[in-house]
């Protein structure tokens, strides 16, 4: 079995990312403050280098469409929305409480970093997910226009 090369790049660093964000909650927790801003902007960099390479993809090359058997489309069809709702939350949550922790907002980033870390985590795990559902589980349906690939038509 080969797998495509962008996708399992980009699915790498979107677990890199969770990881380091785990490591970031462990050193805050443990009052390491420059250890951790540091740690976090790390996972930030490996979740925007996974945005640029999922991005550019789908801009150049387009989205693979599930290919796995007809009966499980509409679960996997909903399992990807949620992902991308999931992400989508995460991604804005990640910058907010980013920006909170810059500008010394810490209350507020205190509140928000667990919830924003724990959207991030199942971000991750439905990213990974898909990733296999995708490539690994089922061969990939064809590769074509975003809407066409997770809405069919």
């Amino acid at each position: 079995m080969s797998l495509p090369i962008l996708p399992t790049i980009s699915t790498t660093f979107i677990v890199l990312s969770a990881i380091t964000v785990a490591i970031g909650w462990y050193q805050i927790k443990q009052r390491r403050i420059e250890t951790h801003k540091k740690t976090m902007i790390t996972a930030a960099i490996f979740a925007l280098i996974f945005f640029l390479i999922y991005a550019s993809r789908t801009i150049f090359i387009g989205n693979t469409a599930f290919g796995g058997p007809d009966d499980l489309k509409i679960y996997y069809t909903v399992f990807l929305v949620f992902h991308i709702f999931l992400a989508t939350t995460g991604a804005v949550f990640g910058i907010v409480t980013l920006l909170t922790g810059f500008n010394n907002k810490l209350s507020k980033h205190r509140k928000l970093g667990p919830i924003t870390s724990i959207i991030w985590f199942f971000t991750a795990i439905t990213g990974v997910a898909v990733y296999l559902l995708l490539y690994v589980f089922y061969h990939g349906g064809e590769t074509t226009s975003v809407i066409k690939a997770i809405l069919g038509f």
